[in-house]
C-alpha cells in the first residue's frame, strides 16, 4: 500500500539496498548491462529503481528505451554522447511501462499520441528530478527519460574560467538589465541560467521563472509553467474549438506585476516575449534567458529578425553569452604529446590576440597537448573521455557598443567589435582548454567551428 502511494504521488524512492547494490558493482556500462539483465529475469519490481540508479551512478543525462521489432534497446546519454547498454524482451519493457507512465503521471491507456510527465526520485537526502518524454514509434512507445540532477547548480560548480566568472558575479549583481544565453539545444543554457539564479538569491529579492517546463524545482524560487490550449469539442456550435492558453508572453505580463527583482524567462521564441522582456529589463528589472543563435553577437540580429527596434535593445541588453560542451579527457587513461607541427600552427594563430586576462601557458613552443586514449578504460566505459565542460564567448554592451547596436551593423561588425573589446571566442575558449590539458583537437573540432 505504501510503496503504490508513492507511486501515485509521482516519487520512488530508492532504497539503501538498491544504492549499496550498485555503487559496489556498477563501474562501467558493462557492469550496468549485466545488473539490468540480472533484474530483469529475476525481479522485475525493482528493475526500474536500478535503471535510474544505474543512470545516475554513471552521470548519464538521459535514458532511452526504444523498441524494436523482436527486442527493446536501452541506451544512456553520457557526456552528450549515447551508449547501447542492453537489450531485453517485450515482457520487460511491457512491465517497465506501466510502472513508468504510472510513476509520470501518463495515461496508460493512450499510446498512439506523445505525451510528457514528470517524478522525484529520492536517494538518500538528495532529491532528483525525471523529465518523461513518450512517443508513438514503429514497434511501440518510444520512452526518454531525462535526469535532472540539482547537484550541479551552482557557478562554481561549472569550472568556468577565472576571468568570465568574474564578468558573470560582475554582471549578474546588476539591478536591471537582461542577460541571454545563446547556443543549441543540449549546450547547457538552462543550467547556465540556474546557476546565475543560484548566485544571486537571497531573502530580500523576489525572483519568478516562466519555463516550458520547469527544469529544476529551487527553494525559495517562484516558478511558473506555460501551459497549451485544450483543444474539446462543443456540442453547441457543432465544432472542435481551442481554449487559449497561457504562453511565455501571457506569464510575463502577469509575473511583472508580481514586482519581482529578477525574472527568468526560459526562451525568447516570439516579438511579445522579446518586447515584455526587453521592457522589464528596462523598468527595473533583471531578466535573463535563452535565445536560439550559432553565437553570442548573433543576438542583435535574431532579436531584430523577430521584430524589436535597435534603439529597444541597445540600452536594455547587458551581456549575451555563447555556449557549447565539449567533454573533458579521461585522467586516468590519456596521454601527454608533443602538438603536431599543424596543431601548433593553429594554438598560435588561434591565440595570437588573446586577451592578457585570460591566464594559460604563453610559451607553446614548450607545452603539451593532451591526447585521449581511443580504447579507454573501465573509468571512462572504454571512451577516452569522462565528463564535460563548458565553453563560453561573452559578449558585453557598453556605450560604443550600443552606438553600433542602433545602426543595424551585420553580425560581423558586431563580433568583429566586441573581439576588439576583448571577447574570448567560442573557438578560442576550446584552444585554451585544449592548451590547458583538458580537451582535444578532436572533440573540439566534433561541437565548435573554427574562427574564419
Amino acid at each position: 500500500m505504501e510503496e503504490l502511494k508513492k507511486k501515485l504521488l509521482g516519487s520512488v524512492t530508492i532504497t539503501p539496498e538498491i544504492i549499496g547494490d550498485i555503487e559496489k558493482s556498477v563501474k562501467n556500462i558493462s557492469d550496468f548491462g549485466k545488473k539490468i539483465t540480472g533484474y530483469a529475469t529475476e525481479n522485475t519490481t525493482n528493475l526500474l529503481d536500478i535503471i535510474l540508479f544505474g543512470a545516475i551512478h554513471l552521470e548519464a543525462s538521459d535514458i532511452h528505451i526504444e523498441p524494436q521489432n523482436e527486442d527493446v534497446r536501452l541506451r544512456i546519454r553520457i557526456d552528450g554522447i549515447l551508449q547501447d547498454t542492453v537489450f531485453f524482451d517485450q515482457t520487460t519493457y511491457h512491465h517497465l511501462i506501466s510502472r513508468l507512465k504510472l510513476l509520470s503521471k501518463l495515461k496508460l491507456n493512450v499510446t498512439d499520441k506523445p505525451q510528457d510527465g514528470r517524478f522525484s526520485i529520492v536517494v538518500g537526502t538528495m532529491l532528483i528530478e525525471i523529465r518523461t518524454s513518450s512517443l508513438p514509434a514503429e514497434y511501440g512507445e518510444s520512452i526518454v527519460m531525462r535526469i535532472l540532477n540539482p547537484n550541479n547548480l551552482s557557478l562554481k560548480s561549472l569550472d568556468i574560467r577565472k576571468d568570465l566568472y568574474d564578468i558573470f558575479l560582475k554582471e549578474i549583481k546588476k539591478p536591471n538589465g537582461i542577460i541571454i544565453v545563446t547556443g543549441p539545444t543540449s549546450s547547457g543554457k538552462t543550467t547556465t541560467l540556474y546557476a546565475f539564479l543560484m548566485e544571486i538569491q537571497k531573502p530580500e529579492i523576489k525572483i519568478v521563472t516562466i519555463e516550458d517546463p520547469i527544469e529544476y524545482h529551487l527553494k525559495g524560487v517562484s516558478q511558473t509553467q506555460v501551459s497549451p490550449g485544450a483543444s474539446h469539442f462543443n456540442s453547441t456550435i457543432g465544432e472542435m474549438v481551442t481554449e487559449k492558453g497561457y504562453d511565455f508572453s501571457d506569464g510575463l505580463r502577469s509575473i511583472v506585476r508580481q514586482n519581482p527583482d529578477v525574472i527568468l524567462v526560459g526562451e525568447i521564441r516570439d516579438l511579445e516575449t522579446a518586447k515584455i522582456s526587453l521592457q522589464a529589463s528596462l523598468t527595473g528589472h533583471l531578466v535573463l534567458s535563452t535565445l536560439h543563435t550559432n553565437d553570442a553577437p548573433g543576438t542583435i540580429p535574431r532579436l531584430i529578425d523577430l521584430g524589436i527596434e535597435p534603439y529597444s535593445i541597445a540600452p536594455a541588453l547587458k551581456m549575451a553569452i555563447g555556449q557549447r560542451l565539449v567533454r573533458r579527457v579521461c585522467k586516468k587513461c590519456s596521454s601527454l604529446v608533443a602538438p603536431s607541427a599543424d596543431e601548433l600552427s593553429e594554438i598560435k594563430k588561434g591565440l595570437k590576440n588573446l586577451s592578457k586576462t585570460v591566464v594559460i601557458p604563453r610559451d607553446f613552443d614548450t607545452i603539451k597537448i593532451v591526447k585521449e586514449n581511443e580504447q579507454g578504460c573501465e573509468y571512462c566505459n572504454h571512451t577516452g573521455y569522462k565528463g564535460r565542460k563548458g565553453l563560453y564567448e561573452v559578449f558585453l554592451v557598453d556605450p560604443e557598443m550600443e552606438r553600433v547596436i542602433l545602426k543595424n551593423p551585420p553580425v560581423s561588425e558586431i563580433k568583429e567589435l566586441a573581439i576588439k573589446k576583448g571577447m574570448t571566442t567560442i573557438y578560442q575558449s576550446g584552444l585554451i582548454e585544449i592548451v590547458s590539458g583538458i580537451t582535444t583537437f578532436k572533440e573540439l573540432s566534433r561541437v565548435v567551428e573554427r574562427d574564419e
